[in-house]
């Protein structure tokens, strides 16, 4: 199937999927209405499958793509979307593309524009990567609104609102940087959900041009619920970008200022699609995880707090998550990171709380002052690492 591609093409958009045969055809066909319109058909359509049961790879393939070809296969390594990202990557470098878009598979709102706007900043030469800008309700991305958006504006300098968000336009530079480093992180949780946090630092530290977010509306897609089903995405995006942060604390240690990456595009005004959290289930959670002796001890001075009220607040949630770094620093044991599961439930109990009856923008406020207690903590991790 592979040998029919075409020698070159100037766009690949990118598609990593398990088992989702229900949405894969919107994406692909709206990917191809893009590439018509914006790249007059000079790309192609991948979908890299992790060994989907129900058909995914099969409905893709019947996806009328118009004048774009399109090829599926299941990739190797790791079961997970690293691993169909890396893939998509070493075939764009093969088909000497000039960007690369990545489109998560369970999209409802992706939209033809979407591929100008994620490719926009690297055709223009203005960036070697750009990220999501997306209008979400207060409670999706939950690990990005109290670890990763945060950690990563307060330590490496760049406000970038979704670090993680899935929907990404990749350029020749990076396309070339991450495949450098591919065969070190092919056996890591970069393979599985890490992918996402490795290549946005990675975009920090390695290009020479500035990290863009396109403004894409809305992100409407198969939602999580905190509590139900994001402890293994919790233990492999930080324990991804724990790694990343000890290892490259000697380019991160000297940055002290922080830069809002620029927005591409006008943010267009949109409803979102609401979110139902459990809060009980949330604080359930905490209570039952702090019976693990390594998540007390994480809790330590606040332990007795946490038990009585059944949530973490953000100063505490700070400490918690600067002392976990500084521990994981001598050993990277991920043990210490899965321990943090828990009191991250806790977070979003507080948080979910705090918020109830704010609107979008009074919790986006919430949620961006919170980087200057991150801020803060970083000389004192400076210190201890």
């Amino acid at each position: 199937m592979l040998q029919n591609l075409p020698k070159k093409v100037k766009v690949v958009v990118g598609i990593p999927s398990y088992n989702n045969a229900e949405t894969i055809s919107f994406v692909s066909k709206t990917a191809a209405e893009g590439i018509v319109e914006y790249f007059d058909s000079d790309g192609i359509i991948v979908n890299a499958d992790g060994g989907s049961k129900d058909g995914t790879k099969e409905v893709f393939m019947k996806t009328d793509t118009k004048s774009v070809p399109k090829i599926a296969y299941d990739y190797i390594g790791l079961p997970g979307k690293g691993s169909a990202m890396l893939s998509v990557i070493e075939l764009a470098k093969n088909l000497d593309a000039e960007a690369i878009v990545f489109l998560d598979s369970d999209l409802k709102s992706v939209r033809p524009w979407w591929i100008e706007r994620l490719t926009g900043p690297i055709m223009k030469g203005l960036s070697d990567y750009v990220t999501p800008y997306y209008v979400r309700h207060k409670y999706d991305g939950t690990i990005t609104n109290q670890v990763c958006y945060p950690l990563v504006s307060s330590l490496f300098g760049q406000a970038i609102r979704q670090p993680i968000g899935g929907d990404f336009g990749v350029g020749k530079n990076m396309i070339d940087v991450y495949l450098k480093a591919a065969s070190s992180v092919a056996k890591t949780e970069v393979a599985r959900f890490g992918i996402d946090i490795w290549m946005t630092i990675n975009a920090i530290l390695n290009s020479n041009k500035k990290v863009y977010q396109a403004a894409l509306g809305a992100k409407v897609h198969d939602p999580k619920d905190p509590g139900a089903d994001l402890s293994p995405m919790f233990k492999q995006v930080v324990g991804t970008l724990f790694d990343i942060i000890v290892d490259s604390a000697s380019k991160w240690k000297d940055i002290d200022s922080i830069e809002e990456a620029p927005i591409y595009g006008e943010i267009p005004q949109v409803a979102v699609e609401p979110i139902n959290i459990n809060i009980e289930n949330l604080k359930k959670q905490l209570l039952e995880g702090l019976k693990n002796e390594e998540s007390k001890r994480l809790a330590n001075d606040h332990l007795g707090f946490i038990m009585e009220k059944k949530k973490v607040p953000l100063q505490i949630w700070v400490d918690i998550l600067f002392n976990a770094l500084i521990e994981y620093s001598k050993n990277k044991d991920k043990k210490l990171v899965e321990s943090l599961v828990p009191l991250y439930f806790g977070r979003v109990a507080d948080f979910a709380e705090l918020t109830k009856d704010m609107n979008e923008v009074e919790a986006e406020k919430v949620i961006k002052d919170q980087i200057n207690l991150f801020v803060n903590k970083k000389d004192e991790l400076i210190e201890k690492l």
